[in-house]
Formats: C-alpha cells, sequence, structure tokens
C-alpha cells in the first residue's frame, strides 16, 4: 500500500522564505541629512526645512526591545553621598585671556566642552590660537589645535604673526575622527580646539561630513572622550544665515557650554556672549578688539562707544546699553534731513529700525516745534555696537529732538528708559549698575524713568544729579535745562 506525502507547493514555500527574508534585513528608512527630519518614504525636497536633494536613505534595524523587561545590574560606581564628593575636579583653570574667563565664569574646566560658533572671517581661530598658546604657557599641560580647514603650516603663518608660539603648543591637520583620537594618544593634551567640528567625519556614521547625522556622532565622541580623559575642549561650529549654530539642535545640548562670537568686519569690536554655561552665568559678555598682531582683551569698552567733541554738538545723546551684565555707555546720533515729497527715508545703524519708528511718531504726536513725518532721519550708534533693547528709546528721542530742533544736549547728561506709546517714560532694568557706570566715565546728570531714581533705590553714585522723568516733553524739558547751566 502506497501512501503518499503531501508537499508544501512551491508558492507557499516561496512565500514564507520572503517573510522570513523580511524580518531578517533591516527595514529602508530615509532621513534629512541637513535637518535630520524622517519622512515615511524618498522625497526630493525635505518638507521640514526644504533643502532639495538633502533626503537620503538610511538603514533602521528596528528596536532591539520587544516587550522584555531590562533587568538591573551593579553600576560601575556606586552613587555617595554629596558632602562627600570632591569639587576639585571641577573647578575652573584661567585660560589667560581676561574676556573669555569672564565668560566662561573663570576659565576652562578639566573634561568640559565648550562650542563656539560665529560668522566666517569673524576671528574664531585667531582667538582660539591665543587661548591655547596661554593654556601651553600657564597649564603645564600641552594644548592641541585640530584644524580640518586649514593646513598646518596656514596656521603655523597665523601663530607666527600673533607671537604665539610655544613648544608645548601642538598642531594638526585632519578631518577623520579616528585621526584625532589619535593624535590625543599621542600628544595627551590638556586641552584640545577643533576647527571645526562640521569639517570632521567618522566612518562609523551614514550621512556626508557636516550632516546632521555626521556632526551628532562626532560631537557625542567626542564629549565620551573629553569627559573619560579630563580634556578640556574647544569646538568651532558653523553658523546659519539666521546666525544660529548650523547642525542639529542636539549639537547645544550635548556641550557644557555655548558661546557666539559676534562682530562686524568693518569694525574691530568683537563680542564674545554666552548662550549656555554649566558652570557659571549664562548672560555674561567679552569684548575684543581684533587688530593686526591678532585679538586683545577689552576690559574697559565704554571709550569704543563714544565721541569727544571740542564743543557740545546737536543731534547726540548718551545712554547707557546691557550687555549681559556688563554695563557699556553709548552715544546715540541722529541727523535730521531736508523736507522731501512723498515718503522721506528712516536709516538706521546699530539700532532697531522699528523702535526708531515708533519713536518718531510719538514725538511728532507728544512734543511741539517738531514736525518729522516729510523729514529725512537717519540714527545710528557709535563703534560698532548694536542697542537693540528699548532702555535706549530716550536717548534716540533727545538726540532725534536735539537735531531737530538745532539744540545741542550737554556733554555730561546720560539718559535711560523706555519710551511709550503715549510718550511715558517706563521704568528698565539694572539703572543702578547703569548709573555706576556712567558716574565712573565722569557723567554728572542723568534722566531715569520715575521709581529709579537715588530715592527709590535707596542709593545713588556721588557726584551725579539724578532726575526723573514722566514723560518724553519733560525729558526734553530737562535736557535743555541740563544744557543751558
Amino acid at each position: 500500500m502506497t501512501t503518499s506525502r503531501s508537499t508544501p507547493s512551491r508558492g507557499g514555500t516561496a512565500g514564507a522564505a520572503r517573510g522570513r527574508s523580511a524580518a531578517r534585513d533591516p527595514r529602508p528608512a530615509y532621513q534629512c541629512d541637513a535637518c535630520g527630519h524622517q519622512p515615511p518614504k524618498w522625497v526630493g525636497r525635505c518638507p521640514e526645512c526644504g533643502e532639495w536633494g538633502a533626503v537620503v536613505e538610511s538603514t533602521v534595524t528596528g528596536p532591539t526591545v520587544s516587550g522584555r523587561v531590562v533587568s538591573s545590574r551593579m553600576p560601575t560606581e556606586p552613587a555617595r553621598p554629596i558632602a562627600t564628593i570632591s569639587a576639585a575636579p571641577a573647578r575652573a583653570r584661567p585660560t589667560g585671556v581676561s574676556e573669555l574667563d569672564r565668560v566662561l565664569g573663570g576659565g576652562l574646566v578639566p573634561g568640559a566642552v565648550v562650542l563656539l560658533a560665529g560668522e566666517p572671517g569673524v576671528g574664531k581661530s585667531t582667538l582660539l590660537l591665543d587661548v591655547a598658546q596661554q593654556w601651553a604657557v600657564g597649564a603645564g599641560s600641552p594644548s592641541l589645535v585640530v584644524s580640518g580647514e586649514e593646513s598646518v603650516s596656514q596656521v603655523r603663518l597665523r601663530a607666527e604673526r600673533m607671537g604665539t608660539l610655544h613648544d608645548q603648543l601642538y598642531l594638526a591637520a585632519e578631518n577623520d575622527l579616528a585621526s584625532v583620537l589619535g593624535h590625543l594618544d599621542a600628544v595627551k593634551p590638556g586641552l584640545l580646539v577643533l576647527d571645526s567640528v562640521q569639517t570632521i567625519s567618522t566612518t562609523g556614521s551614514e550621512g556626508v561630513p557636516g550632516g546632521v547625522t555626521q556632526v551628532r556622532a562626532v560631537t557625542a565622541a567626542l564629549v565620551s572622550v573629553a569627559k573619560e580623559r579630563g580634556i578640556a575642549t574647544v569646538l568651532v561650529g558653523h553658523v546659519t544665515k539666521d546666525g544660529q549654530v548650523a547642525g542639529p539642535r542636539v549639537l547645544e545640548h550635548l556641550v557644557d557650554v555655548v558661546l557666539h562670537f559676534e562682530g562686524d568686519k568693518h569694525s574691530s569690536l568683537r563680542l564674545v556672549r554666552g548662550v549656555k554655561n554649566r558652570f557659571g552665568a549664562a548672560d555674561e559678555v567679552g569684548c575684543f578688539e581684533m587688530h593686526e598682531g591678532g585679538i586683545s582683551s577689552l576690559a574697559d569698552p565704554s571709550g569704543l562707544f563714544l565721541t569727544r567733541y571740542a564743543e557740545p554738538v546737536p543731534g547726540t545723546c548718551v545712554t547707557v546699553a546691557m550687555e549681559g551684565r556688563r554695563a557699556l555707555v553709548t552715544e546715540v546720533q541722529a541727523l535730521i534731513g531736508a523736507t522731501v515729497a512723498g515718503s522721506p527715508r528712516r536709516t538706521v545703524s546699530g539700532l532697531d529700525s522699528a523702535r526708531l519708528a515708533m519713536v518718531l511718531a510719538v514725538l511728532q504726536r507728544r512734543t511741539e516745534r517738531l514736525t518729522l513725518h516729510d523729514r529725512e532721519v537717519f540714527a545710528a550708534t557709535v563703534g560698532g555696537i548694536r542697542v537693540v533693547e528699548p532702555a535706549a528709546d530716550l536717548a534716540v528721542a533727545l538726540a532725534v529732538a536735539s537735531g531737530g530742533l538745532n539744540l545741542a544736549i550737554a556733554p555730561h547728561l546720560v539718559a535711560i528708559g523706555e519710551v511709550g506709546l503715549t510718550g511715558e517714560v517706563r521704568r528698565v532694568g539694572a539703572v543702578p549698575r547703569r548709573l555706576a557706570e556712567a558716574a565712573r566715565l565722569g557723567f554728572k546728570v542723568a534722566l531715569v524713568p520715575t521709581g529709579c531714581g537715588p530715592d527709590s533705590t535707596g542709593a545713588g553714585p556721588e557726584h551725579m544729579r539724578v532726575t526723573e522723568v514722566t514723560d518724553v516733553r519733560s525729558a526734553l524739558h530737562h535736557a535743555a535745562r541740563a544744557s543751558a547751566e
């Protein structure tokens, strides 16, 4: 008796094989190399950032934990009472550049990772080369500068011009992360400067150099190495057209400190502004001056933003702006042109154009003998500083009124206050600090909002007369009286 065996059909066998193959093979996924967005399928233009040709295919293996409970394990280092932990390893070490130490909160902390971002040509590489040389001189450990954009000969020429040559300052030109780690093993530096993080790539990650995936992987690896070996690390970052740090947003979360290097290419003034700082205040500002020999700190930059006249000139007024925690005495200038038909020009430099338009409307409406609606107005600050805070409104109003009426304001007067649409002068912050800085530079008369005078704050600078003003009209009256004295 013959027994027939049932054999599976060829179609069923092929379907099962395809099922097993699909279960083993990784499923394709897509990711934008510019912003990190993951669309469900390939598209020519990223729906998140709008970049063309930035969506690439990546491999996603799926979750490694499928509903199973993760068991606990013994930690590598047990938790200890906070009082028994030493804070000495986290003490900041001065870099030798006073203004940078001011922003960092005293210096660089071993193992800390700092991201310094700025526009091309603003002076990031020049500043950090000076920091590396100062570290090599005073810290007792080597410093390593790795350049991904320049050759070692180009960096050597800049160092020679700046006078920053030292035996403990090492240079390398690399674009591969593994080579950078090899230099760290050979030199064993206390400070690493990487210029820039967007030029370094690693073979263990997908994407093109400078893309989201590569920048994230390189930064994460450098942060891990810095924490493990106690190396103070400074990463140079690029910025976008909007002035934001280029790359994924997680880049700013990975590092300990984020600094923005700002400055106008046509001015010698440079500002290092703290955005994030795990070891100090995040609102400090450091001032620097670019010159032929490199870059130097400006401990007292207020003199850059003032003009000394032999005689009082109409169209100028002095205010005190706050850059972080630093008070900077700044001069505002205004020029009132001739009457023109149609729409007159409103040109600003270093000021907010919207606030200037508001101040002009208030002066036109709330003051007498001042006609501005058909006249050209030009307003600017001195020294290349940008003042956009409302506390400069009163100084802008006095400068415009002074130019329009051809009446010079006393050179020893400062004006501080925000101007409202009804002409009132509103309170602003940090008035005692502003007045103290103005008094230090020799100013004798100050116009401040109501509630900000010495009687309200409890103390005032010596040899300075502080007058509270309620509106723009009273401010003009007191300014004219001070000029007549």
